[in-house]
């Protein structure tokens, strides 16, 4: 099979690849914008811009973190962001990853706009409001992040109601990814709830609302995955873990080690202050955090609403910014470092261009 381009809005992107956005810092400018540079769709994320190269665009720290939402969802991080992407990959298009469960989620979408993205991808909680926020940009292609063809209604029923806008396209996540999942734990292992049985409701879905690319997303791993999800309707997949066993992923190497010596049974669903499960590598923090011994939580960077300052990340024993800041990091003993569920699957480091050249010709 040759894939088609994707048209996202007015946006073409030459092969159907999207690299999902991972935070904190682990799809930043170098990984991004080498994805856009060789033909798939660059995903920066905006979580955690406040920690970005030499935090000059910082106002604010306590303990050497950016104090506060403003801070550590940084405006001028985020420019800082796409301005090194962009002497990269050019015009090429690039998207920005942004939580509907961060804190100052109306203006992180509003800066992504501003300082120049393409496409807005948007997850973690229904984005049924997004299109508010980007109203003075109509170029900007807006695409929420789904588990099921009730959530796409939802999205779809609101958007055309008070916005008059559809997406552009939907990612339909299945409970393989990694990070946070949109199921609940016994969803992600039932056999009904798996992304195969998920992409055709979906699609359906979709074509009642005009005709708009879905994007299957979760477990993705080769050029036979991407083969069956578009067998089955889909236009086009992403990919997040995959694109950590490259070079230009802005992990540190000690983060890309973590995921290099991991096996399956070590790839678990874990609690998180979000409120959903989330799949992870286990280490020495779980360890530490099954004992009620993990690092003191101190509500700092106040980054997603779910947890209510602090106060479910207490309750689950782990501050979920300061975590994944150890694990991009690079610190192995209190981070907490997301992958999905294929990541055991990592051996080596490739450059970008050669995984593309692998998705795409199956070598």
């Amino acid at each position: 099979m040759s894939f088609k381009s994707l048209q996202i809005g007015k946006h073409i992107i030459k092969y159907p690849i999207f690299q999902g956005g991972m935070g904190l810092g682990i799809s930043w400018d170098r990984l991004a914008s080498a994805v856009s540079l060789n033909g798939g769709l660059g995903i920066i994320s905006s979580v955690g811009t406040g920690y970005y190269e030499n935090r000059s665009h910082v106002s604010k720290e306590l303990n050497a973190k950016p104090y506060g939402s403003e801070n550590f969802y940084s405006r001028k991080g985020l420019q800082a962001l796409i301005d090194n992407a962009r002497k990269v990959c050019g015009d090429a298009p690039l998207g920005c990853n942004i939580l509907c469960a961060s804190n100052d989620y109306a203006r992180i979408a509003r800066d992504a706009c501003e300082v120049g993205f393409n496409v807005i991808v948007s997850g973690a909680g229904l984005p049924t409001n997004l299109p508010e926020f980007t109203m003075d940009f109509p170029d900007v292609a807006l695409v929420p992040i789904v588990s099921s063809p009730k959530a796409l209604k939802i999205i779809c029923k609101r958007w055309q109601s008070r916005y008059d806008r559809l997406p552009d396209a939907v990612v339909l996540e299945g409970p393989k990814s990694g990070g946070h999942q949109g199921f609940t734990y016994e969803q992600c292992l039932d056999p009904n709830y798996q992304l195969e049985k998920l992409i055709a409701p979906v699609v359906e879905e979709a074509k009642n609302w005009g005709s708009f690319p879905v994007i299957a997303a979760g477990g993705i791993w080769d050029k036979k995955d991407i083969e069956n999800a578009i067998s089955l309707g889909a236009s086009g997949v992403q990919m997040g873990t995959r694109f950590i066993g490259t070079f230009e992923c802005d992990a540190s190497d000690d983060f890309k080690n973590v995921l290099l010596s991991c096996k399956e049974e070590d790839i678990e669903l874990i609690k998180s202050p979000v409120g959903y499960p989330a799949r992870g590598v286990r280490t020495n923090l779980l360890n530490l955090v099954d004992k009620r011994m993990g690092p003191k939580i101190n509500c700092i960077s106040n980054c997603v609403a779910p947890c209510g300052r602090g106060k479910e990340a207490t309750k689950v024993g782990y501050c979920i910014a300061d975590r994944l800041f150890d694990a991009w990091s690079g610190k192995k003993e209190t981070g907490l470092f997301f992958t999905g569920a294929n990541g055991y699957r990592l051996n080596k480091l490739i450059s970008v261009k050669e995984l593309i050249s692998k998705l795409i010709n199956g070598e």
